[in-house]
């Protein structure tokens, strides 16, 4: 049946249910069990830096940041240097429009990798250091604001049991 309306119930059953708050990887940041909000509210996803400053190199434009602040547990004065792109204006939480750096890099949720684009921000002032917003989550994942680490639960519920991951 090709109607639309199995296509669009077919299309849902295969999104998985995100909490508010899920703690996630980013493997090529080597940053793993990070808390994230998820934002249905943002577009852009984001994640708390410091030091971000943009260099051009052979023609080539980079973006050289650290990760989070000393304050934060998973901090690890480490600074990155990756390939910018994109800088963007991007409205803040207090409404105000301001430029970032757009960095393209990978994230781990439910044990799948994602493409996700972060922009480098100062969330100090926020509860969560980084902020998942609806370019990664649309079509993928639907937000149950009553749970929280879903994905965790996932990952945990299929170490105990090797037999549920093979397909």
């Amino acid at each position: 049946n090709n109607s639309p309306i199995f296509v669009l119930t077919m299309k849902r059953r295969y999104k998985r249910t995100i909490g508010r708050i899920e703690k996630v990887d980013f493997p090529e940041l080597h940053l793993n069990g990070i808390e994230a909000k998820i934002d249905t509210g943002a577009y852009t996803s984001s994640i708390h830096c410091e030091s971000v400053k943009s260099t051009v190199k052979d023609g080539v434009e980079y973006v050289t940041f650290t990760l989070l602040d000393a304050h934060h547990p998973l901090f690890h004065k480490k600074k990155y240097t990756l390939p910018l792109h994109a800088e963007k204006i991007i409205k803040n939480s207090f409404g105000q429009a301001e430029s970032r750096y757009v960095i393209q890099t990978k994230i781990t949720l439910f044990e799948e990798i994602y493409d996700i684009e972060l922009s480098l921000a100062d969330r100090s002032a926020m509860d969560y250091p980084v902020l998942l917003g609806r370019k990664l989550l649309k079509n993928r994942f639907i937000v149950d604001i009553a749970q929280i680490n879903c994905s965790l639960k996932y990952k945990k519920k299929n170490n105990e049991n090797p037999r549920s991951k093979q397909k």
